[in-house]
């Protein structure tokens, strides 16, 4: 057992004070993610800051028709909420695909958007992994990767980000607002996690003692229709081989608007802007969805056991988009 403090301040500031004054203290919400870690000898940080009790647990619409979301609302708690169930049903099905419902319960948004990533390299504390010890090396690559990226990796690392709602945030065009010891600011949801480089260490551009206090929706674009697939090696509590977030606007059987993100294919939600590009404006056909998703997906630099995963994504876009496009018909 390695000892460390445990901090549950009264209000932001003081945690952020806090996790300032602290280097490698860690922000501790619902723990399912850091515990294990811990448990496992990858995180063994001095202090833990528990703002699980900051008031940071509500589902509040914005002036605009958004919604903010409270760093501390629990996964659960969120897909059941009914504006998000109304308004942005690909949260609530990629929530309610993540994990088991007794994780859901315990889990947080802010958590959520920090955990780390699955790869057994990195969670084998016996193994070399430049996530957890720079320039180590990456024995993924040539060893077991079947469940790593496709896109964006690095000599340095595969790891693949395992978060389902961090996909349907990407889709939706969410921001991340951050409370840190310079103050206040937002960063887009697509632009919070990075890709590894040389850096893999690095999961996100969250800055020393910054903590995620919400996560801001734009209200839902008139007319759109989203929804979360995930293809998975078991039918419940498995991170996804591929998965995909898609919304979508048809008017007069033309796209006039389409946000896709895949997950489970690179070390952060993909969003897929080239497949947008081709998307917009274009016949809501199959063959449009086919050639849109193929363009996207030209980028994809598989390994040695995982080429299966970018056929597997093609089709779980090329399906939801089509649903999306049947539901948006006119009845006959």
């Amino acid at each position: 057992m390695k000892p460390f403090a445990y901090l549950r301040p009264g209000s932001v500031a003081e945690a952020v004070r806090a996790g300032a004054e602290r280097p490698g203290a860690r922000f501790l919400g619902g723990g399912t993610n850091l515990v294990d870690l811990m448990k496992l000898g990858v995180e063994s940080p001095g202090l833990l800051i528990d703002v699980s009790r900051l008031p940071l647990d509500r589902v509040t619409r914005t002036d605009d028709g958004g919604l903010r979301i409270g760093a501390t609302v629990r996964n659960s708690d969120l897909a059941a909420h009914p504006d998000v169930r109304a308004g942005y049903p690909v949260l609530s099905q990629a929530l309610l695909a993540g994990a088991s419902g007794q994780l859901r319960n315990t889990a947080t948004t802010g958590g959520n958007l920090l955990q780390r990533t699955r790869c057994p390299y990195f969670q084998d504390v016996s193994k070399p992994c430049n996530k957890r010890i720079p320039g180590s090396g990456c024995p993924a690559r040539e060893g077991s990767h079947r469940d790593l990226a496709v896109l964006g990796h690095s000599q340095d690392c595969v790891a693949t980000h395992p978060s389902d709602m961090a996909v349907a945030l990407a889709a939706l065009d969410a921001t991340v607002r951050l409370h840190g010891p310079e103050g206040e600011r937002t960063v887009p949801v697509t632009g919070f996690h990075r890709l590894p480089g040389d850096d893999p260490g690095q999961d996100t551009v969250i800055r020393p003692g910054e903590l995620i206090t919400e996560v801001v929706l734009p209200p839902r674009p008139d007319g759109a229709a989203s929804l979360y697939r995930k293809a998975r090696d078991r039918a419940s509590y498995a991170f996804a081989l591929a998965s995909v977030a898609a919304v979508l606007t048809v008017r007069d059987g033309r796209v006039q608007q389409a946000s896709l993100a895949f997950g489970g294919l690179a070390h952060r939600p993909w969003r897929a802007r080239a497949a947008e590009e081709v998307l917009r404006g274009a016949p809501a056909t199959d063959e449009t969805f086919a050639q849109a998703v193929d363009t996207e997906l030209e980028a994809a630099r598989p390994l040695r056991d995982n080429g299966f995963k970018v056929a597997l994504a093609r089709n779980l876009a090329i399906g939801a988009l089509a649903g999306l496009t049947a539901r948006a018909a006119p009845p006959r």
